[in-house]
Order: structure tokens, then sequence, then C-alpha cells
């Protein structure tokens, strides 16, 4: 009987062909004569368009299969593992072969793809450096140059140089880079400063967002919108004019406003909420309803202690991880079970106090470049924005900001968040003065401020302090006028920060601030991973504004 083989014409159907053959061979020679049948590709010079699968997407039942075998300690390495070859021949081999005798999918997974590329590993710091030395050295570290890209890789490749966070996180991510900025232009790294603005604004162009981080599988969500907060810095700081981003900013706001206009009292789409006054406020969202690839196994499992549809879960932990807070109580009904998520139902305070930012500075702009009526417009919409901000978002009774559970219609639970108001200019001074007892009532540590006053086991929250948060309520308390509280969290942060610092030569993601300002912070999903982009950026422009004495 001859062989036979049915033409593919779509990658979910199924490869028949005749395996009589093949099964007398051993599977190691199966193995080599496939990878002998096609060389691997050569890279791809520039910067080619790349499609928008991610992982998942390609690799379908291979890639479920790889995620639940545990075949990498962290979900995140698979996805980010280039392959070696067409996808779909990968895929095709997988089918042909994965019920042969003797198949071992490790094998199969090592002979197709290559593992993630890890720079900076063989880097070790000085103990003899200085905190600001060891940052200082540290930028060139986690610098990524655009590079030949490997065809079909999850990496999105960006025209310019850019800054990773360090650790598992080797690619650049939105507002996190943010931070890092901050530290760069206290260094004098103007030049990524111009780089990395210029990518944001490139990735603004390409997807019509600025996504997670340049990952394919970041792609249907964005993270907490403060491009506007970056043009500021460069304008402040002299490294680029803000009018040169308007036509970015006004792209960014139609992502995140997509829908409004269609929307009527208790409904909602995709990041837009539509209150019963008739009052238009924003949530986290992400377009995708599947497990996350970079997550997969974790999402997986969190699903099934839920009682509600999968999907549900799954988009309501994707819209956590665009909040930045992947996770914390703030997004939790039941603030012990991560399974009771339910992000797309708070309306955050942080969120809105950015689009006040957006819309404000697009005011701004426009009006520097004399377009009035667009000035007017965006004017009207961040007065409108504040006070709805004022009448859902403020406790009067507690003295802060909180977000809104818009589905229960009440106030949700207090946390750090409640200093974005401040650091934007959207509250008045009279709240300013109520959130900061409330800060030092229920945040204050002697290492600074915690995400939350609730400890739960995720990481954006009690015992835990991070970088962004500290940066945002030091200034925000400074700007309206509490310049005590300012100096001191920021001089209790450089102290927590300097103090592991001595002890282990290296900058961490987060630290545990409740007790032992010297310790690492624990939590979440993953191991604490050092580096760290955001916390440099902000110990960098502290040591720049009070000085290496961390007393």
């Amino acid at each position: 009987m001859e062989n036979t083989k049915i033409q593919m014409k779509d990658p979910t159907e199924f490869d028949v062909e005749d395996d009589r053959l093949t099964e007398l061979e051993p599977i190691e020679l199966i193995l080599e004569r496939m990878m002998d049948a096609e060389p691997e590709p050569e890279m791809i010079e520039g910067l080619p368009h790349s499609d928008a699968l991610t992982p998942a997407d390609r690799y379908l039942e291979l890639f479920t299969a790889v995620q639940s075998s545990h075949l990498f300690e962290d979900s995140k390495t698979f996805p980010d593992c280039p392959p070696k070859m067409d996808p779909l021949d990968i895929l095709l081999r997988y089918r042909r072969i994965k019920n042969h005798p003797g198949f071992n999918l490790q094998r199969f997974v090592d002979a197709h793809f290559s593992l993630p590329a890890h720079h900076g590993d063989e880097y070790v710091s000085d103990p003899g450096d200085s905190l600001k030395e060891h940052i200082d050295k540290l930028w060139p570290v986690l610098t990524r140059q655009p590079e030949d890209h490997v065809p079909w890789s999850s990496l999105l490749p960006l025209p310019q140089a850019y800054v990773v966070p360090g650790g598992r996180f080797s690619e650049t991510y939105y507002w996190d880079s943010y931070f890092t900025m901050l530290g760069l232009a206290e260094s004098g790294r103007n030049d990524l400063l111009r780089t990395m603005a210029d990518n944001f604004a490139w990735m603004i162009e390409i997807y019509g967002h600025i996504p997670n981080g340049n990952r394919t599988y970041y792609l249907s969500r964005s993270q907490p919108p403060i491009f506007a907060l970056m043009v500021e810095l460069f304008e402040e700081d002299g490294v680029r004019g803000a009018k040169r981003y308007l036509d970015h900013l006004l792209m960014e706001y139609d992502f995140w406003m997509d829908g409004a206009e269609s929307l009527t009292p208790n409904q909602a789409y995709r990041h837009v909420v539509c209150l019963p006054d008739g009052t238009l406020l924003n949530r986290y969202w992400d377009d995708r309803d599947t497990p996350r690839d970079e997550s997969w196994r974790e999402d997986v499992e969190t699903a099934k202690l839920s009682s509600r549809p999968d999907n549900e879960v799954y988009r309501d932990l994707r819209a956590g991880a665009e909040s930045g807070w992947d996770y914390s109580s703030r997004w939790l009904r039941d603030a012990d079970r991560l399974a009771s998520i339910r992000t797309t139902q708070f309306i955050p305070v942080d969120l809105n106090a950015f689009l006040y930012k957006l819309e404000s500075a697009i005011s701004n702009i426009s009006g520097l470049k004399g377009d009035k009526v667009t000035a007017a417009q965006f004017r009207e919409k961040a007065d409108l924005r504040r006070e709805a901000v004022n009448r859902y978002l403020w406790d009067e009774e507690q003295g802060c900001f909180r977000d809104y559970d818009w589905h229960q219609q009440q106030m949700s639970l207090f946390s750090a968040a409640s200093v974005v108001p401040l650091y934007v200019g959207l509250a008045t001074h009279a709240q300013a003065e109520r959130l900061a007892d409330a800060v030092k009532n229920r945040l204050l540590t002697p290492g600074g401020i915690m995400a939350t006053e609730y400890d739960t086991g995720e990481q954006w929250d009690k015992p835990n302090g991070w970088a962004p948060l500290q940066w945002m309520a030091i200034q925000g308390f400074k700007l309206y006028g509490n310049d005590a509280l300012g100096d001191l969290i920021a001089r209790s942060w450089l102290k927590t920060v300097n103090q592991y610092y001595q002890q282990h030569h290296k900058l961490i993601e987060k630290y545990h601030i409740s007790g032992d300002a010297s310790r690492g912070g624990g939590g979440g999903e993953y191991p604490l991973q050092d580096g760290f982009g955001w916390t440099n950026g902000v110990v960098r422009r502290l040591i720049g504004l009070y000085g290496e004495n961390y007393e």
C-alpha cells in the first residue's frame, strides 16, 4: 500500500501520514531526521513586520502540553523560547509523532526550540560601590539594543534601545519604564530617554496602544497609561519637546475610551463604564479571556478554584495584570482567595487619575500648538473626570480615595493607589490633608509605605513596599505642601533599599517593609526578582534630591 498524505489547508486539521515505517525506528532517529530535513532559519535583519500570534495561538495543543507538563519551572519560559523553524512545521511534526512509542516531550521541545537568551547573568556587582555607583553601572546591563529578530519569536522588535526590569523580565514594560526613566534622567542618560520615548510612540503608531510589554502575548492589554507623564518628564528635563507627541497622546486616549460614545447607563465596553447617572469612568480590561501565555499553569489552577466560568476568571486575571498590581486585595471579593478576583468590576482610582493627567496633558499641549478647540474640549473632559472621581472614589468619612465596585455600587478597599490623585494634581488641598492622615495611620512604616494594609500573600499587599508607590507618594504630598511627610517617606525608602544593598549588593523589585526594613518582599506567582529597573530609577532620582546620607 502506498503512503498517503492529506494536503494540509489549516493548522487545526490533522495530518494523516502512514506511520508504520517510523514506528519501527527509535524516536531519537525520527527527531534527528526531522531536524536534518530543514535548516534553522537565518536571522531577519532590521525591523520585520511581526504578527500578533501568541505562542498559545501558534502551538495550540503543543503549547498546552508543554505548559501543563511542568517542563519549565517558570510558566514564562516556554512562551519566550524562540522556535528553530516555522512553527507550523513544528506543530505538524508534534502531531505526527506525539503518540509514537518512546515519544519524549522534553526532547521534542529541546530539538525544536532555543532557550530564551539571558543577558547580564555574568554581571557581578562590586561590593565597594556606593548605591549610586551601583545603579549607574547597572544601566548598560539592563539595556537592550535593537537586534536581528528571530522569526516567530514572541518578542516584538523595537526600533531603538530600551531598558528592561531585569530577572525573568527580559522585555520592556510600559509603566515600569516611566519610573526607570526618572533614574536615567538623573544619571544623565538622555540618550536612553529619547530612544525609549520613541519606542513607545512607535508602538502606539503600530499597535494603536502601548502594550503591557513588547511580547506578542502582551498585545491584548496595556498598563497604567502614563505616557503623558513620560512626555512631561522629557519636557522638564529638556530631552524632547512635548508637542511632538500630541498625536500619540490622542491615539492612546482613543484606545482607553473606545466605545464610550455608544454606552448608556449601566453598560460597559472594554475599558469604559457608564454609571447609572451617565458618568463615564474607566476600568482595567484585556481583550482576551484565556489563560495568560506567561502564567498559563497558574491561571488554570486559579480558575479551577472558582465557581464562575473559566473565561470570566481569565479575563479578570488578565485585567489585573494590566493594572500592574498583579495581584492585590484591591481586585478580590475575598481577600484570601485569588479565585475571587473581579478586576473588571472595579473602577480604580489610579487608572482614572492617570487618565485625568492624559486629558490635562492633551489640553495643555493643544493650547501650546494654538489649537484652542481641542484644548477646551480636553480641559472639559478632565474637569468632568475630576468631578466623577470626587463623587464616586472619594470617601469623605475615612478621608481617602478608594476604588469603586460598580457591580455592587459600593466603595472597595483603601490602598496606596490613593496617592495617585495627588501625584497628578487632581485632589484638593483639603483632600491631601485628610489623605496624609490615612496614609500615616494605615500604610506608613519605618521602611516606607506599604501597598495595602491587608496581609493576603499577594505581592501587591502588606507587607510589601514598591518603588513606584513611594515615588508617587513622596512627590504627591510635596506637591500639596506636605514636605514633612514626603521627606519622611523618601528617607525611609532610601534607608530600606540601602540596607538591603549593603547586605546583598543588589536591588530588587519589592521590599518587605513591615518591621525589618532590609528584607526582600515575597508573595505572588514567581520568586523575588533582581535588577531592578524601577527600583533603580526611583532610588537614583531620590539620591539626586536627598543625597547619599540614608539615615
